[in-house]
């Protein structure tokens, strides 16, 4: 088997996971078709709703901690709350489903995991 690059590595920096070198991702969060420089194929790459999940989560945590923040610590005003958590969330949202999907597509390669197969009896 040839080395793998480490997933969490690949995630982060949005890698090809075989090579770590190659970029996973074209515009925004659309994977391209393959790696410029190993040349796999992502074909197999299916992150499915697993990073929107995730995410979920993460930036709910984040967000609900930093706005009681800002609101009890501060005490700022409303129309600050929506602007900056209007600003900051996607922002967010966009660096961890790039990052979430990338990891997850490289821990898939990693461990092969694929669709399951069922045959009949």
């Amino acid at each position: 088997m040839p080395e793998v690059a480490s997933p969490f590595v690949c995630g982060f920096k949005g890698r090809c996971p075989r090579c770590g070198k190659g970029a996973l991702f074209g515009a925004g969060l659309g994977l391209r078709a393959g790696c410029g420089r190993c040349g796999l194929s992502f074909a197999f790459a299916d992150a499915g709703d697993g990073p929107a999940v995730f995410a979920i989560f993460i930036l709910g945590f984040l967000v609900l901690g930093g706005a009681l923040f800002v609101e009890f610590k501060l005490g700022a005003p409303v129309w600050v709350h929506v602007v900056l958590w209007g600003l900051i969330t996607p922002l967010l949202a966009f660096v961890l489903l790039r990052v979430l999907k990338a990891t997850l597509i490289a821990l898939q390669y990693k461990h092969r995991a694929e669709q399951a197969r069922f045959t009949p009896r």
